[in-house]
C-alpha cells in the first residue's frame, strides 16, 4: 500500500476523477476526507463505498471558494482522521459559450472554484505541513490550461492559472519538504463535461485528435496519476504538471 495511514483530502471527491481518486487512495491505505459543496449524499455515498470495502473515510460538505469554509474543513479532517498529508484540489466547474453570451457571474464561479479554491485549500493546509516538513499537494488541472479550448474562455483561463499556481508554490514552499504537483487530464469522460459526450460530432473529433482514437478517458486511468504524485516515489518531483491524455498534446 504505497499511501497506508496517509490523511487525504479530495475536493469535488464525490463524483468523476475526483471518486475515482478517493477509492483509488482508499485502497492504497489512504484515511480519505471525501469533500463535496453541492450534494452531501454522493459525498456519503463515497464514503460509505470506501467503508464497506474496509478502508476509512468521511464526508464533508465545503464550498472551496469560500475560506471559512476551506479552513474550518481542515480542522474538522485534522479532528476526525488526523494531520493531513495529501491534498488533492479537484473541485471545478466548466460552463461552455460563445465569449460574448458569458456573464459575469460565469466569470467569477469558474475562477473562484477552479483558481481561488485550489489558493484557499492551499493555504489552509501548508502551515500544518511545514510544522511537519513533508507534503503532497495535487491541483486537477486540464490540458485546456495549455491548449485553447473555443467556447471555454473561463475555464481555459482558471486552468492556465492553476498551472502557475502549482509552479510558484512549489519554488516558494519545496524547501520545506512539501511536493507541489498537478495533473492536466485529457479529455476524461465525467458528469461535468457530459453534454459534450454527447454532442456526436464534438465526440469524433476529439477522437480524431488523440493518437489512440479514443475521444475519452475513464477516471480510473486519472486516478494512478494521483497516487503517483501522493506517494514517496514521486519525492523528488516539484512544480510538475503530469499530462494524462492518451497523448492528445504531442498531437
Amino acid at each position: 500500500m504505497k499511501l497506508k495511514n496517509k490523511v487525504a483530502i479530495v475536493t469535488g471527491g464525490s463524483q468523476g476523477i475526483g471518486e475515482a481518486i478517493c477509492l483509488r487512495f482508499a485502497k492504497e491505505g489512504a484515511k480519505v476526507a471525501v469533500v463535496n459543496a453541492r450534494n452531501p449524499k454522493r459525498g456519503q455515498a463515497v464514503a460509505k463505498a470506501i467503508a464497506g470495502a474496509g478502508g476509512v473515510a468521511r464526508a464533508y460538505r465545503c464550498d472551496v471558494s469560500k475560506r471559512a469554509q476551506v479552513q474550518g474543513l481542515v480542522k474538522k479532517v485534522l479532528k476526525d482522521l488526523g494531520p493531513v498529508d495529501i491534498v488533492v484540489g479537484n473541485a471545478g466547474v466548466m460552463i461552455n459559450k460563445p465569449m460574448e453570451e458569458y456573464s459575469e457571474k460565469d466569470w467569477d464561479v469558474t475562477i473562484a472554484v477552479n483558481l481561488k479554491g485550489n489558493f484557499l485549500l492551499a493555504q489552509a493546509v501548508v502551515p500544518l505541513m511545514k510544522r511537519k516538513k513533508a507534503g503532497k499537494i495535487i491541483f486537477i488541472s486540464s490540458i485546456a490550461g495549455t491548449h485553447a479550448f473555443p467556447n471555454a474562455l473561463p475555464y481555459c483561463a482558471s486552468k492556465g492559472g492553476v498551472h502557475m499556481l502549482t509552479r510558484a508554490l512549489s519554488a516558494e514552499i519545496a524547501k520545506f519538504g512539501i511536493n507541489v504537483n498537478s495533473i492536466s487530464p485529457g479529455n476524461t469522460a465525467t458528469p461535468l463535461n457530459q453534454h459534450l459526450q454527447d454532442d456526436p460530432e464534438f465526440v469524433k473529433l476529439m477522437a480524431s485528435y488523440t493518437p489512440t482514437g479514443r475521444a475519452y478517458i475513464s477516471t480510473g486511468e486519472m486516478a494512478g496519476a494521483a497516487v503517483f504524485l501522493a506517494s514517496d516515489d514521486a519525492s523528488a518531483v516539484h512544480g510538475h504538471d503530469l499530462i494524462v491524455d492518451d497523448g492528445w498534446c504531442a498531437m
